[in-house]
C-alpha cells in the first residue's frame, strides 16, 4: 500500500533577461507527461533562448521525466541557446547519478 501523498505536478514557464525558465513542481510521471511537454514544446525548438529547467520544488521523477530531459538536452545540442537542469534536490541529484545522467546536467 502506497502511503506517500501525491504532490500535484506544474510546469510554471518564466522569461527575463532572455532566459527561459520552466518551474517544476510537484511529481513528473507518466500521467503528467503529456502536461510537460505541451508546456516544452514551443520552448524547446527556440535556439536564441538559453531554457533552464528548475527542479528545486519537484518531489519526485520516473522514468518518463528523466526521458523527457534527455530529450530536451539532445534537441538543444548544436544550437546557440543553452540548457540547463538547476537546482536539483539532492533525492533527484541521486537518482541522475545512479542511472550515470548527472555528468549531463553538470555546470
Amino acid at each position: 500500500m502506497n502511503t506517500r501523498k501525491s504532490e500535484k505536478f506544474s510546469a510554471t514557464p518564466q522569461f527575463e533577461n532572455g532566459v527561459r525558465t520552466v518551474f517544476l513542481r510537484g511529481e513528473l510521471d507518466l500521467s503528467v507527461a503529456p502536461d510537460l511537454r505541451k508546456v516544452l514544446e514551443p520552448l524547446v525548438g527556440n535556439e536564441d533562448e538559453d531554457l533552464i529547467i528548475n527542479l528545486k520544488e519537484l518531489k519526485y521523477i520516473d522514468s518518463t521525466g528523466i526521458g523527457i530531459l534527455l530529450s530536451i538536452l539532445k534537441a538543444r545540442q548544436g544550437m546557440s541557446g543553452r540548457f540547463f537542469v538547476r537546482e536539483i534536490p539532492d533525492h533527484i541529484h541521486k537518482l541522475f547519478e545512479l542511472t550515470g545522467i548527472a555528468k549531463f546536467f553538470a555546470e
